[in-house]
């Protein structure tokens, strides 16, 4: 039963960042650039994948997987981001709050169990190369990426259904780039211990789980390197390891400090800094450090990139033979 005077929310205000007003512009250009740039070089990575059958391995697979989310991962957050800074101040309704709300969790919590089987493939590479082709066959790859997602669509559920059911009294004001959890319960009227709760259990068991198995088939992976006898060999794959390490920690690092670790000690500022790391940063990263630091990847690019070319050329002097 709802408290005396509470009326139902029709929408709220995502105040963005509105303390910086006088740098709107310059932040709506750098997270439009940084837009463009993540949608573009996922799709890339997603058509040279699928045009070349070299590139048709499982670890290609899941990185043609990862893009897809990615695109629709960071257009989840960043356009209305982009429309928050271009409005100073952007109304969304209730149904649209929640369902960006669904679509970032489902699409965050799919990336998590994306990045622990792309972890686990490798480690299977490396670790035991002798019996990868077994280990990791096309329909075993196939049922993880599908276990990926599937997980994902039920994990998205239970947050957005008990954020659903709170009552809100106002203000209406989420001091956010967009709807997330922590915002949402601070502006609810309603006792949330147990949403809280439920919400911990869900975030510790997503995140921390997964980048611990990460964490694991990492360590594996640079103890095996340690034994390889070539040191050129390994500073290579140090070096490949150590990038995916990184941008691994930095989106686990975000995520965690946001939604396991108690942050209530912290402004609202910092923490819309934080979020930005997962919801725009990292979606950037992962093509950059996946492909373009793979020397097969950049090679099949060129190749495609030269035949393109050549293609173009022929046409272009035939039109002008023609004429």
């Amino acid at each position: 039963m709802k408290p005396p005077n509470v009326s139902s929310v029709t929408e709220f205000q995502l105040l963005g960042f509105q303390n910086l007003l006088g740098w709107q512009t310059l932040l709506f250009a750098i997270f439009l650039f940084i837009y463009f740039l993540t949608v573009t070089g996922n799709v890339v990575i997603i058509a040279v994948v699928s045009q070349d059958k070299r590139l048709h391995s499982p670890m290609y697979v899941f990185l043609k997987h990862l893009s897809f989310l990615e695109i629709w991962y960071t257009s989840t957050i960043v356009p209305l981001l982009l429309a928050n800074l271009f409005s100073h101040g952007q109304a969304i309704s209730f149904p649209a709050c929640m369902a960006q709300l669904y679509f970032f969790v489902f699409f965050g919590a799919t990336e998590c169990f994306l990045l622990a089987m792309m972890a686990y493939d490798r480690y299977l590479a490396i670790c035991r190369p002798l019996h990868y082709s077994f280990l990791m066959s096309p329909e075993i790859c196939t049922r993880l990426v599908a276990i990926s997602w599937l997980t994902g669509v039920g994990t998205g559920f239970l947050p957005c259904l008990m954020i659903s059911k709170l009552d809100f009294c106002g203000p209406k004001q989420i001091n956010h780039f967009f709807c997330d959890l922590p915002p949402l319960m601070q502006l609810s009227c309603s006792n949330v211990y147990v949403t809280r709760m439920v919400i911990f259990i869900l975030s510790f068991a997503v995140l921390c789980i997964c980048f611990l198995l990460t964490l694991v088939s990492y360590v594996f992976i640079v103890s095996t390197i340690l034994r390889i006898p070539s040191a050129s060999g390994r500073m290579k794959t140090f070096s490949t390891c150590g990038s995916h390490l990184a941008v691994v920690t930095i989106y686990y690092g975000t995520m965690i400090s946001m939604y396991v670790c108690p942050n209530d000690h912290l402004s609202p500022e910092i923490n819309k800094i934080i979020s930005v790391f997962y919801t725009v940063v990292t979606p950037l990263l992962n093509p950059v450090i996946y492909s373009l630091r793979n020397q097969e990847f950049k090679e099949v690019v060129r190749k495609v990139v030269r035949k393109k070319c050549s293609i173009y050329g022929v046409r272009v002097k035939g039109s002008f033979f023609v004429r």
